[in-house]
């Protein structure tokens, strides 16, 4: 299998590739540096699916373009959506403090705005990931994973994804970003599930 991930983060292509692999699929995998595309998408979907969507479409009308019609275009859209902030920071997590705002400068503004959310039943969230692939005969595949959790009221670790220091996972009493590997590998998984709702439908059509 031929894949061309949307992405420069490294960290979703190695566990993409990983998650592919637990799957027992061998695949060849291609950034968006790998075939040359370097435009700028613009994101002003209201919901992750279409964010994901626009981005496999541009990516897609480019393959067309450069003739590279062998491989399956996979994007995603991913963020933290909080209950008492009717979903914000949802589609614009990560921009949610401007568009060069830092993670402190993100987390800050998030938990400043939950300071009057005391209870941890108020803090109620959830991690989403939307991936959307595109098939090289067109057909269109989305996937949906979401990882539920409450807010932390004070930022764990910072480093790595945007909002895992203040993502505490439902059974769980502190950030992710302050568990060990292992179990944050088997915690944080709205990608993860996305991406096993995704080779699922890649089973069902015999594609792998």
């Amino acid at each position: 299998m031929k894949i061309i991930y949307g992405t420069s983060n490294q960290n979703k292509v190695i566990s993409m590739k990983k998650i592919l692999k637990e799957n027992e699929i061998d695949v060849t995998m291609y950034t968006l540096k790998d075939i040359g595309f370097n435009q700028e998408i613009i994101e002003d979907g209201k919901t992750f699916e279409e964010n994901s969507t626009i981005k496999a479409n541009a990516i897609k009308k480019f393959c067309e373009e450069n003739k590279i019609n062998d491989k399956i275009i996979i994007t995603d859209d991913a963020g933290l959506c909080v209950d008492k902030l009717n979903g914000e920071p949802g589609v614009y997590s990560a921009r949610y403090a401007g568009e060069n705002a830092s993670q402190a400068q993100i987390l800050e503004k998030l938990l400043t705005k939950m300071e009057k959310f005391q209870k941890r039943e108020d803090r109620a969230c959830t991690f989403v990931c939307v991936l959307t692939a595109i098939l090289p005969n067109g057909e269109k595949i989305v996937a949906r994973g979401e990882c539920k959790g409450t807010v932390a009221k004070t930022p764990g670790k910072l480093g790595g994804l945007t909002y895992v220091p203040v993502f505490i996972p439902d059974g769980f009493d502190k950030p992710l970003s302050d568990l060990d590997e292992k179990t944050y590998e088997a915690t944080h998984n709205h990608r993860d599930l996305a991406v096993k709702q995704l080779v699922k439908e890649f089973k069902n059509r015999n594609i792998v």
